[in-house]
Parts: structure tokens; sequence; C-alpha cells
């Protein structure tokens, strides 16, 4: 016997068998709830999102702090520390750079840091290739040494290497501290650079010696260019490094004509005394800040690619 329905009421839904291991579809309204592992993401992600915002704030502050304590007059920066200003002192870094020598400092800065940069990456990426491209006895030895040199601290060396120096006769000179910072950074550079070359391909380097290219012309012409990206993520650390030097140009550079800017910062805020030329002090801060920050928005880029090359090769 066949039973009917009456017209007004509808069918109930047929349960659909779940098959082995897949749960079973429901059709469930808007209002379903979220599986949980969806919902522990996105409180995770929020969490992370937000320690990040915190540290941006924590890192980014300060440095808009000192840029606007810049441009106040010495009874704003303690009357209204956190206020804008009421109008831009230029006259500060004016005074900074002219009387404070700040000037001096930069060009002598310029001129050291662009020296051993130079020679720092051109050294570093010869011995770095030659250990990473070459077996010859003693190989594991050089490279072990340079690792060595990362982990020795540079406090123990500073008196040996001023009498070293001296004896040279390069104490007090650009181009005695240039070749101190270039040993200085040779340890990081080559441990780097060296892990850089073993991900780049040998084929391309095999190819131009089969061509009849000497090794000199594979290195600069083939091989150099294709490690850019890591000679600009290891320029960067070593330039952050040899700008913000300190303990180095003390002890090997005591003429006041070729201090740095460390020194002259140093030198600006003791001179001051009991004048208070607060003001100026920041404004000399800022200007010893802005290449660094200017490296780094200019090359972020870069630096990330040739952090993250060795991963993806």
């Amino acid at each position: 016997m066949k039973t009917t329905e009456s017209p007004g009421t509808p069918e109930s839904p047929v349960p659909v068998p779940a098959a082995s291991g897949v749960p079973a579809v429901t059709a469930d309204g808007p209002g379903a709830p979220v599986p949980g592992p969806r919902r522990a993401g996105n409180v995770l992600n929020a969490f992370s999102h937000g320690i990040l915002v915190i540290w941006a704030v924590m890192v980014v502050m300060p440095l808009l702090w000192a840029v606007m304590t810049s441009f106040k007059d010495d009874g704003s920066i303690f009357d209204s520390p956190w206020s804008l200003p009421d109008k831009l002192h230029v006259d500060n870094w004016a005074r900074a750079w002219t009387d404070a020598h700040m000037s001096d400092y930069f060009l002598n800065t310029v001129l050291v840091v662009g020296g051993s940069l130079v020679g720092t990456l051109v050294l570093g990426s010869m011995a770095a290739y030659v250990l990473a491209r070459f077996d010859f006895p003693g190989n594991r030895f050089v490279y072990y040494l340079f690792i060595g040199g990362m982990s020795f601290p540079i406090m123990l060396a500073l008196v040996p290497l001023f009498y070293v120096v001296n004896n040279m006769g390069l104490l007090n000179t650009i181009h005695g501290l240039i070749l101190v910072y270039i040993a200085y950074s040779l340890p990081f550079t080559v441990f780097f650079l060296t892990a850089f070359f073993r991900t780049l391909p040998t084929s391309v380097a095999e190819a131009a010696f089969v061509d009849g290219a000497s090794h000199t012309r594979t290195f600069f012409q083939i091989m150099l260019p294709m490690a850019k990206p890591g000679l600009i993520s290891v320029g960067i650390f070593n330039f952050l490094g040899q700008w913000n030097q300190y303990m180095l140009p003390t002890v090997l550079n005591t003429d006041p004509d070729k201090r740095v800017l460390t020194q002259g910062l140093v030198q600006l805020a003791a001179s001051q005394g009991y004048k208070g030329d607060w003001s100026g002090l920041f404004a000399g801060l800022v200007m010893a800040m802005l290449p660094v920050l200017a490296a780094y928005i200019v090359f972020q880029r870069q630096v990330v690619q040739g952090l993250t090359a060795g991963a993806l090769k």
C-alpha cells in the first residue's frame, strides 16, 4: 500500500551516509560553527600581528622622537618633550654641521667606510669563491680559521693591534683604519659568501672554461654578477657595523682632525658641558643615523633575496 503525504508537508531530508574517514556533509545554515583549526589559526595570526605592531612601535617611535627633537629648541625639549616643535629650528642642523665639525667627521666616516667596504667585498668574495669552488690541501683549515675569527672578541686584540698598527706607521691615518676595518669584517664576509657561492650552479663556470675564459675572467664577469644578492646583503651588514664602529677608531685614531662620526658625537656630548646644546646633539645624532636608514630602505628587497637565496636554490 502506498502512503500519500499532504501537499503542505515538506519532505524530510534524507541523510547521506559518510564514507570511511570522511566527515558527513550536513546542510548547515550560515550560523554553523567555525572548525577548531581555523579558529586557532585566526587567534595565532591576530597574536603574531599584535606582537609585530608592538615591536614596530618600539622601533619607530624613538627614531621619530629623535628626528622631531632635532628641530626643537633647548627649552622645548625639556618643557614639552612629546609635543611637536612650534617651528622648524633648522639652525640646529647648521650649528651641528659647522660649529660641531660634523661635516669633517661625516667626510672621514665616508672615506673610511667606503674604502673598507669595497676592500672587504672584493677580498672576501675572492676568498669565499676559492674556498667554495676549489679543493686543495688545507681548504677546510683555512675556512675554519675565518670562522674562528668571528668568535674572537675584539676586546682582546685592542692592545696588540695598537702596537702592530703603530709599528707599521699607520696609527692616526685613514688608510690604517681602513685596513683594520677590512680585517675586522673579513671573517663574517667569507663565512656568508662561501655558503652563497656553493648554491650557484657550476655549469655556467664550466661553460666559461670550455670557451677559454680564465679563472679571473670567470670570477669577475660571470660568478660575481650572479652573487649580487649575496654581496648586497653582506655589504649592508658590514656597512652597518663599520658605520657604527666606535671602539676601533677610539683606540687607533686619536687625531682630532681625523675623527669619525661616532667619535664626533661623543665629543659633541662631552664638550657642551654646562651649555646644554641638546638640540645640536640630536641634530648630529640624526645626521649619523640617516645614511643607515637610507641604505636599508633602498636595498631592503636585495637583503631579503640574499638571505633567502640559499634556501630557494
